[in-house]
């Protein structure tokens, strides 16, 4: 039998010290280390991870803080240790989180006409600009119910994967960037999610190219001139021409919820010319 994960089973049953000694392990942190960093001993961390001392309310926070563990599992470790959840989780739609989505959607329309939407841990669009939606022209509508989910649209064989020229690249940065996230958060639901877009067919050849190659100008063109980018872009076919994407991911600072904590904001902003070109002129 495989040992538990943190996050994988009820807190309290598991016991704070096996969790904080699972995450510290995880995190490649010694006792010692860990003790410096939280101004105590290595004894005391020691007797914390064996169950011979219990840790007070501040001393669980001041491990978590430094452990770089995640809020939702922070409520897991209080619980675990006897104390009463600290973080609170308000579903998006509450009134109290108003000013949050409207600023958000200030956000994205703002960023128009280029790409951007919010994406929660387990990388469902909660909100999406018209640059996205343009992207997702031609996606069949059994992908579209909600909640849409980021990853599996631009991975699933009817999703974008068939129009991303480099596919097999942006294919491999994705699952990266969702291998991170698993060991950061250690949550069932996005392994799965994981297991699920990485089965997905991949094409033994068809539209991958080097990732200069080929973008498309807006006159239907391609460029043979190579393109000097400044980051991995996504090269995605739309309309017949090829735009070309490199994407930024912004959290939010000292996050206090649970929900607000696991809210990313994504941007796609054009890695060339001709792509902003495209689609300014489509906006208007």
């Amino acid at each position: 039998m495989s040992p538990l994960l943190p996050g994988t089973a009820p807190a309290a049953a598991e016991g704070v010290g096996p969790l904080l000694r699972a995450w510290r392990e995880q995190r490649r942190v010694s006792q010692l280390e860990l003790a410096l960093r939280a101004d105590s001993s290595a004894r005391h961390i020691s007797f914390i991870e064996t169950g011979r001392s219990r840790p007070s309310e501040q001393m669980v926070l001041r491990l978590a803080e430094h452990l770089d563990i995640p809020v939702r599992e922070r409520n897991a470790l209080l619980l675990a240790a006897g104390y009463a959840p600290r973080f609170p989780e308000t579903p998006l739609d509450d009134p109290a989180l108003d000013a949050l989505r409207e600023g958000i959607e200030r956000l994205i329309v703002g960023y128009e006409p280029y790409p951007a939407l919010v994406v929660d841990a387990r990388y469902d669009v909660v909100a999406a600009n018209r640059g996205v939606m343009m992207l997702f022209d031609g996606v069949p509508e059994s992908l579209l119910v909600p909640p849409l989910n980021a990853v599996r649209l631009t991975l699933h064989p009817q999703g974008l994967a068939p129009r991303i020229r480099n596919l097999r690249e942006w294919r491999g940065h994705l699952l990266e960037q969702m291998e991170r996230q698993i060991a950061l958060r250690r949550s069932a639901p996005l392994r799965a999610l994981y297991e699920e877009v990485a089965a997905f067919p991949v094409p033994e050849s068809g539209p991958d190219e080097g990732p200069g190659e080929g973008t498309g100008d807006t006159d239907g063109s391609q460029r043979s001139a190579s393109v000097a980018y400044f980051a991995l872009p996504m090269r995605i076919e739309h309309g017949g021409r090829i735009l070309s994407f490199v994407s930024s991911i912004s959290t939010f600072n000292t996050p206090m919820d649970v929900t607000v904590a696991e809210l990313a904001v994504e941007t796609l902003l054009p890695a060339d010319p001709a792509t902003a070109k495209y689609l300014h002129s489509w906006m208007s």
